[in-house]
């Protein structure tokens, strides 16, 4: 097996190739926020409408458009997962866990009376958007049947 020596031999992408250029000016553009995203689209279409259109196609297809993305939202996340991860841990004292998995096993229970509580309601409600249907219905077939003439053919 050949081993080659690290020479100054690098390709255009390794020194500042057109992607890497591309992923420094998107890096830029998130550090100076949302309106500078909405400026170069701007610009694109007044320059070049195809550029304009194609950086719409890009911060809509990469959600550049909500405020959150140029937000420590990773930050956030990270530190919500923690807390979640933090709180299923046991904290050494036995009346605290105790208490902590009891109080967490009642709102598991409150939750799921709740959501078939939400169940029934949305079935009565179903119930009683089919019977109207179904009254309305009736009377309509009731109606025509008195409207239609009745002799003999």
């Amino acid at each position: 097996m050949t081993t080659y020596p690290a020479t100054a031999t690098t390709t255009a992408r390794d020194t500042g190739g057109f992607t890497a250029r591309l992923r420094r000016a998107e890096a830029w553009m998130d550090d100076k926020g949302r309106g500078a995203w909405i400026a170069a689209m701007v610009l694109g279409f007044v320059f070049f409408w195809p550029a304009g259109l194609a950086l719409v196609a890009y911060m809509t297809v990469t959600n550049r458009w909500s405020k959150q993305m140029f937000r420590s939202s990773c930050a956030a996340r990270k530190s919500r997962h923690w807390a979640m991860h933090a709180a299923s841990r046991p904290s050494g004292n036995t009346a605290f866990d105790a208490y902590k998995a009891d109080t967490l096993r009642r709102l598991e229970d409150e939750q799921e009376a709740f959501e078939a509580f939400l169940q029934r309601l949305r079935e009565a409600k179903d119930k009683s958007e089919f019977d109207s249907f179904m009254d309305d219905r009736a009377k309509g077939n009731r109606a025509a049947n008195e409207d239609s003439p009745r002799g003999e053919y």
